[in-house]
């Protein structure tokens, strides 16, 4: 076999997650997976450290679009709205992903360690996400309050998306959960504003 292989990341990725939602993911192997794709372990491991890493490898790529997109946000953008913008960019990324995002949670769904392994990667992109807030000059501890409630609402826009095929894109059910979270921190404020008496 040569060393060259068309679209060899796609198709190991593509066979990891067949075998994984057949078999589960512990009962499957890399040499199960290299060769379900028709290509040899070397292959798998020249694009995976190992057979986790096929679920969570696009961390990088998620990462830099919310950190660059806070970036270039406009001096006069708030930070919440600079963080509401890195998580529609980040969310139009998985329009043509649909598919293979919901297979993906039904795998990591299945599996305690997974379900471990993704809150690392979400604390991560959040640690990251406040530290692009930093760099705007945004102060602690608002710079991590605001990039873990961003994070706390793509998690749980993600979850609807892919577990319900009649939701619309993930962008707007971001910003659907960020304006739904707003509107519950405004009426917590106003519930609990005190009560001015005069005369």
């Amino acid at each position: 076999m040569g060393r060259w292989e068309p679209d060899a990341r796609g198709r190991l990725e593509r066979a990891a997650l067949e075998l994984y939602l057949e078999r589960g993911f512990e009962q499957v192997t890399v040499a199960e997976i290299a060769g379900r794709a028709g290509l040899t372990e070397r292959t798998f491991f020249r694009h995976f450290a190992d057979k986790r890493e096929v679920l969570f490898w696009g961390q990088g790529a998620l990462r830099d679009i919310f950190v660059d997109t806070v970036a270039a946000a406009s001096a006069s953008t708030s930070p919440i709205d600079a963080v509401a913008e890195a998580l529609a960019a980040a969310g139009a990324i998985f329009h043509e992903r649909r598919e293979h995002a919901r297979r993906r949670q039904a795998v990591i769904d299945a599996n305690a360690g997974l379900q471990e392994r993704e809150l690392i990667k979400l604390a991560s992109l959040a640690a990251s996400l406040a530290g692009a807030l930093r760099r705007r000059g945004v102060p602690e501890p608002a710079a991590s309050l605001t990039a873990e409630a961003g994070i706390a609402v793509f998690k749980v826009a993600f979850v609807r998306w892919v577990s319900d095929p009649g939701e619309p894109d993930l962008p707007e059910l971001i910003r659907e959960s960020l304006d739904e979270l707003k509107g519950a921190l405004i009426t917590g404020v106003l519930a609990n504003a005190p009560t001015t008496l005069n005369g």
